[in-house]
């Protein structure tokens, strides 16, 4: 609507303008001919009146006082030249004689020789102002030719630019006026037309997989909205069966891997305890006097197994239940040195930008992600020349940051972005879990986890907690 008051003002402006310079051209050109018409005959009044011969030769003595009088009676100056095209008389004064030609081009008698109704005009051009020239033939009383009439016809638009100026003026108040109608006419019509969709738009903005979405229902909506509505409505109804299947489907998926996974883990100690066992049963000699000794490293054996799988089912435990957090005011620097002293490497350094940076969480949780990321670490360098894992604290706004660097091997290309995904590991030992847990208590505070690595330099670690948790 806007685009169309503005085409329709610019072609209407266009128009205007067109039209007064039509106008002005055709009321100029009727001018000349009547001002060229009136001269005409006051100068054949003057030669019937002329006691002299009508002749070219004559004309200067015809007009000697004559064209002043037409002149000044017709409110217009004008010149006589003869047939061969030299002045004779011209009607302005003596001092302007100057600025009129005294000899008519050769196009100008030719153009007048071959024209139909022997009248020629064209334009001219004098003090950078142009004008128009009207020739035409003098006869006598006997219609034979005997001189040349010139009429210069200058124009003066003045009082038609100034009218034409004052009805543009106006005319752009009426559209400014049309325009700004147009534009809160056009923006109600948009808001009223946009008002179910921008509701559509923001109902499907804020669809997801992960929870109950709403279906839309909007009062007397437009035919084509109420079909967009029924189509939205019924596409919630098929994504909350289709995230069902798929929740079930996963859950399904998760527990067969988990029970994979389980099952994998508790064999590899139950193997050596079976054999434990049977090399036992057949080598046991009541009388041996070794038996103390060897049944000693028998229950040594079978108690290291035990324990190897009391910490597969530990491990599992907690990354399956992740407790409820019991957030506290604590010094993040103070816990994350406590969480340090349990290892025993004396490559490990820490670095702290303040002594003291405070953040609302969970000590026991906050505890686990540091020993899990150092742990990784320590494991990435067995085989570095000169091991170092730098830990680092630092404050970033409303975030604390925490950092763990290692020198080691870093992260093959292909296990980027499996690096987090529970039960998956690149070492022979070790059930993968600690990663996934890390970023579990991450994101359960809403903070981030990311990591960058070199293949054969090492890899960097780090993970941000706000501040403030809600």
């Amino acid at each position: 609507m806007i685009f169309l008051v503005l085409i329709a003002s610019v072609l209407i402006a266009g128009v205007t303008v067109y039209q007064y310079r039509e106008q002005s051209k055709d009321y100029h050109e009727n001018r000349m001919e009547r001002k060229e018409e009136q001269i005409r005959q006051s100068i054949d009044l003057a030669i019937q009146k002329t006691t002299y011969p009508v002749t070219t030769e004559n004309l200067d003595l015809i007009f000697k006082n004559e064209i002043y009088e037409i002149a000044v009676v017709q409110n217009m100056n004008f010149n006589i030249y003869s047939l061969d095209g030299q002045l004779i008389k011209s009607s302005r004064p003596k001092f302007a004689n100057d600025s009129i030609s005294m000899c008519l081009d050769p196009e100008v008698l030719n153009k007048l020789e071959i024209s139909p109704n022997k009248r020629y005009v064209r334009e001219n051009a004098l003090a950078g102002d142009k004008y128009q020239a009207s020739f035409t033939y003098i006869s006598d009383q006997k219609f034979k030719p005997i001189g040349i009439l010139n009429l210069p016809y200058f124009e003066d638009n003045s009082f038609n630019d100034y009218e034409l100026k004052e009805f543009l003026m106006r005319l752009s108040g009426v559209y400014l006026l049309m325009l700004l109608m147009a534009i809160l006419f056009a923006f109600f019509i948009s808001k009223y037309i946009t008002r179910s969709l921008e509701t559509i738009s923001d109902m499907m903005e804020r669809t997801d997989l992960s929870k109950q979405n709403k279906k839309i229902f909007i009062e007397n909506p437009g035919e084509e909205i109420e079909k967009l509505i029924s189509a939205y409505n019924g596409m919630i109804d098929e994504l909350g069966h289709s995230a069902a299947k798929l929740a079930k489907s996963e859950r399904e998926q998760a527990w067969r891997e988990m029970a994979k996974q389980v099952a994998h883990e508790i064999k590899n100690p139950l193997t050596p305890m079976r054999l434990t066992v049977q090399s036992f049963e057949r080598k046991f000699d009541p009388n041996d006097p070794q038996i103390y000794e060897k049944l000693k490293e028998y229950s040594n054996t079978l108690i290291q197994q035990i324990d190897t799988m009391s910490s597969i089912a530990s491990a599992f435990s907690n990354f399956a239940e992740m407790p409820a957090q019991q957030n506290e005011t604590l010094n993040v620097v103070k816990i994350v040195k406590l969480a340090l002293d349990i290892f025993n490497e004396d490559y490990i350094h820490f670095i702290a930008d303040e002594e003291e940076i405070i953040a609302k969480l969970d000590r026991t949780q906050l505890i686990r992600v540091v020993t899990n990321l150092v742990k990784n670490a320590i494991q990435a360098v067995p085989d570095v020349t000169s091991p170092r894992v730098l830990v680092s604290v630092a404050s970033e706004g409303d975030m604390v940051k925490i950092s763990v660097a290692d020198n080691g091997i870093g992260i093959e290309k292909e296990n980027e972005e499996k690096i987090f995904e529970p039960k998956f590991t690149t070492k022979t030992s070790g059930m993968g879990l600690g990663l996934g847990m890390v970023k579990n208590i991450v994101e359960t505070y809403k903070g981030t986890i990311k990591f960058t690595t070199q293949l054969g330099k090492g890899t960097v670690f780090c993970v941000k907690f706000p501040k403030e948790n809600i």
